[in-house]
């Protein structure tokens, strides 16, 4: 069975949901340390004067971990939202086709937690995309959370029963690839790269930025601008 392991992110770029739809079972990461001014609550989305983003306000800082970092509540964050997708997409190609479903996405965004706005995001853009993979938090599981990074990881991957695991380039910094083959587990490395650009507006052409910019521009033909559907 292979599984990916990563934080929850904000309405990720493809690659995130890439990889969840290249593995049995993703595992949101949820209760290790949180991380200031970096991908859990914000994501950028592409206006005519440049990239922008969008930032969901928290209490939290570096010395709590995800699942307890609450939503600031009096900024009316999902509104802001929806305007600005709304101000910058109304002209994309298939925005009427998802501007229900987005409109009653963000209004009813009213979540406590960082993390269940993130986990609400990610659900709902599977259903769009049609990915099927198991998603379960880390903070539900039983292993031992004073093991410190690849035994972390390791021990979590054991609770699940993975046979191979699948991590994000940017790992290769710090994990031990020695404990995955004395645990006889599988490691397999994501590859970002040679992604083709699809029509988008206000070049020039981005990658790096929220899918709601690939699904509002090209809409069912998302998928072929993804690796994990082999349709490239």
């Amino acid at each position: 069975m292979k599984v990916a392991i990563i934080q929850p992110n904000y309405i990720p770029w493809k690659g995130y949901f890439d990889i969840i739809n290249m593995v049995d079972t993703f595992v949101l990461y949820d209760d290790v340390q949180y991380t200031v001014r970096d991908w859990r609550n914000r994501n950028r989305i592409k206006t005519k004067n440049g990239l922008i983003w969008l930032t969901i306000p928290t209490d939290g800082t570096q010395n709590k971990i995800i699942k307890d970092v609450k939503i600031v509540w009096d900024e009316k964050w999902n509104l802001k939202h929806w305007k600005s997708i709304l101000i910058n997409y109304h002209k994309a190609s298939y925005f009427k086709d998802y501007k229900d479903f987005f409109e009653d996405l963000y209004l009813n965004a009213k979540e406590k937690y960082l993390w269940e706005i993130d986990l609400k995001f990610i659900l709902a853009i599977n259903q769009i995309l049609g990915i099927k993979s198991k998603i379960i938090c880390s903070s539900e599981l039983n292993y031992d959370r004073t093991l410190h990074k690849t035994e972390r990881l390791i021990a979590i991957l054991k609770e699940v029963g993975a046979t191979s695991y699948l991590s994000g380039p940017s790992a290769k910094n710090y994990i031990d690839e020695g404990l995955f083959e004395r645990e006889n587990i599988n490691l397999e490395w994501m590859d970002y790269s040679g992604y083709p650009e699809y029509p988008q507006l206000y070049p020039p052409f981005v990658h790096e930025v929220s899918i709601i910019d690939l699904i509002l521009n090209v809409g069912p033909d998302a998928k072929k601008y993804m690796k994990s559907f082999n349709q490239l």
